[in-house]
């Protein structure tokens, strides 16, 4: 980044001279809420007044889309580039972790002299160089991996009450995860907006994702809905409420009129389909537009963003990152070609001729991409899905009658671009990210593998109830992709349980307590695994050690050398029954 660094001082005093004021940005981007999750689009139960106030005041993209997951569409909202091309393409294998290439906008904005936060939800890697404090995010207070109580969040974590990573450093803190999340939002903007420099706020809630759980003066209103559904409608009303906070927040510092605020989701809705959908085929991870349609709103008064206008022309969250670089008055990467377009002439209603475009989503929830899999290729008028299937989004908008046979000129015109585009991303598959150990870089030893993050055939064991119920299945066992990154001595720490959890590897566990909503990952009891013998694979090596009596962890020592390698660890029990060990601490000795 050293060419953007100059580029970044240079084109700062250019600024200072020209007295133009960057001006803030505030990203909410919340989990799993579709674009009929709001009353402002129609939604019969939920009431959601704050974010109609938002949606009355603002410039709204109608027709933008993600991917039909988390981690897909954060990576490209965040680097302007096809998902598949960052290496993220599924939420958990290891095919979770932004590639260390990508340049993202927190990188972006904090080389053109922004102070940069990133609060909440990240899912992008636990692990150097994937965590956020390596993409440009100066201040950062996260939970682990996609979700609160998921595998590489911190032990017992439960929507309430938890412990988040400040920094890097696991703190406690007290409340409900998405206030806990908006208030160190809150903090650092109070924090630096007498610094003279502008501030990027990217504030992203795991709610409404999954476990449901939401103070219950949220789900109450909701209860007639089923315990499931009525708290997550009640994550909703919660969120409702903290963005209404937040504008006000900012109106009270002075700095509402100088900040783009941005309002959008990840995906389609997970679980409030069947109230309402806004007449949209599909819900999260559907290759149809209600997996992947999802709400935009943007409001920024010094701008003129203001008033309540749609933009009804197709747009994409490729278009993100190069329409801030343009708002925010910063310079863009070298080198870096991307994906998306500035559409910021269509945010403000100055575009002409502006043309048809193609745009594509997929959903590769599997190990390697699979050409055409939940596919949708995409025009303000057609959509091409999964290859075979056509429709006319203007007439059929909940995309029932398939007309491909009537119009086989649309669907090779969107088959000879989607091919191409295929081709020309297919190259990068054959870059799988690893995590790094031995790295010279903050925090970054020792490192701590967890098996949300082995690379398997099958699923992996990516919440924390899968850990208290001892999964064996032999397709969720897999390896770490690892690169090691300086030769030496390593320790390599094999644990069924957290270091937190402070537990013996044979033991089993108490369930934990409940909190508000449905049942939460830590209320399943632990189920012992009586382990004998704790095994290790790398480096061409096969490591055998007991598991004493009581052993928290059983640790092995050896010499690593610089490189690529697949990291393999288990417990056998007396019956050589084998367990995935799903933690493991790896040291570089000094």
């Amino acid at each position: 980044m050293k060419k953007l660094n100059l580029f970044a001082a240079f084109f700062a005093f250019v600024l200072s001279i020209n007295g133009s004021k960057q001006p803030n940005v505030v990203l909410v981007i919340t989990d799993d809420q579709g674009y009929g999750d709001l009353s402002c689009h129609g939604n019969p139960v939920l009431k959601t007044p704050n974010l109609d106030e938002l949606h009355r005041d603002s410039i709204r993209l109608t027709d933008y889309h993600v991917a039909p997951t988390c981690s897909p569409t954060r990576a490209a909202l965040l680097t302007g580039h096809w998902t598949n091309r960052t290496g993220v393409w599924h939420t958990i294998m290891g095919r979770s972790m932004l590639r260390h290439n990508e340049v993202t906008i927190g990188q972006i904005l904090a080389e053109g002299g922004y102070h940069t936060g990133m609060f909440g939800k990240w899912h992008l890697g636990d692990n150097y160089p994937y965590r956020p404090e390596d993409r440009g995010f100066q201040e950062v207070l996260r939970h682990g991996g996609g979700g609160v109580g998921q595998t590489p969040d911190f032990w017992d974590n439960a929507y309430f009450d938890g412990s988040y990573f400040h920094n890097g450093k696991a703190v406690p803190v007290k409340g409900f995860c998405t206030d806990v999340f908006f208030d160190y939002a809150k903090k650092f903007i109070r924090s630096v907006k007498n610094s003279g420099k502008p501030f990027f706020v990217y504030l992203c809630t795991n709610a409404p994702h999954g476990p449901m759980h939401a103070p219950e003066k949220y789900s109450k209103p909701y209860e007639k809905q089923g315990v499931s559904v009525a708290n997550f409608l009640g994550m909703i009303a919660n969120i409702d409420d903290n963005v209404g906070a937040m504008r006000s927040f900012l109106k009270e510092e002075g700095l509402a009129d100088d900040t783009i605020f941005i309002f959008t989701t990840d995906n389609g809705t997970s679980s409030g389909a069947n109230i309402h959908n806004n007449g949209m085929r599909g819900r999260k991870g559907s290759e149809y537009d209600g997996g992947h349609r999802v709400p935009f709103f943007v409001h920024w008064p010094k701008g003129g963003l203001v008033g309540g206008r749609d933009v009804d022309i197709i747009t994409s969250y490729v278009d993100v990152v190069p329409t801030l670089i343009d708002y925010c008055q910063v310079p863009s990467p070298k080198d870096v070609k991307f994906d998306g377009v500035n559409i910021r002439s269509l945010i403000e209603n100055k575009s002409k001729n502006w043309p048809d475009r193609i745009l594509v989503t997929d959903s590769q929830r599997v190990r390697d991409p699979i050409k055409w899999r939940k596919s949708s290729v995409m025009t303000d008028q057609w959509r091409l899905v999964n290859g075979k299937e056509l429709y006319d989004i203007n007439a059929d908008p909940g995309q029932n009658k398939n007309i491909a046979a009537e119009n086989p000129a649309v669907v090779k015109r969107l088959t000879n671009f989607y091919d191409a585009w295929w081709d020309e991303i297919v190259p990068t598959f054959g870059k799988p990210t690893a995590i790094y150990l031995g790295a010279n870089a903050p925090l970054a030893n020792p490192v701590t593998l967890t098996c949300h993050d082995w690379i398997a055939d099958g699923s992996t064991p990516w919440n924390q109830r899968h850990i208290r119920n001892a999964e064996k299945k032999s397709s969720n066992t897999g390896f770490w992709a690892i690169d090691v990154k300086t030769a030496g001595e390593y320790t390599v720490e094999l644990r069924r349980w957290p270091k937190e959890a402070d537990t013996a590897i044979s033991s089993s566990l108490p369930a934990g307590s409940d909190v508000p909503g449905v049942r939460p990952f830590r209320a399943a009891p632990g189920k012992l695994f009586d382990a004998v013998k704790a095994h290790l694979k790398i480096g061409g090596k096969e490591l055998t050690l007991p598991v004493k009596p009581d052993a928290k962890s059983v640790t092995f020592k050896l010499r690593l050398q610089p490189g690529r390698d697949e990291l393999w660890a288990k417990f056998t029990d007396a019956e050589s029954l084998s367990m995935g060990a799903f933690y493991a601490y790896v040291t570089k000795l000094k």
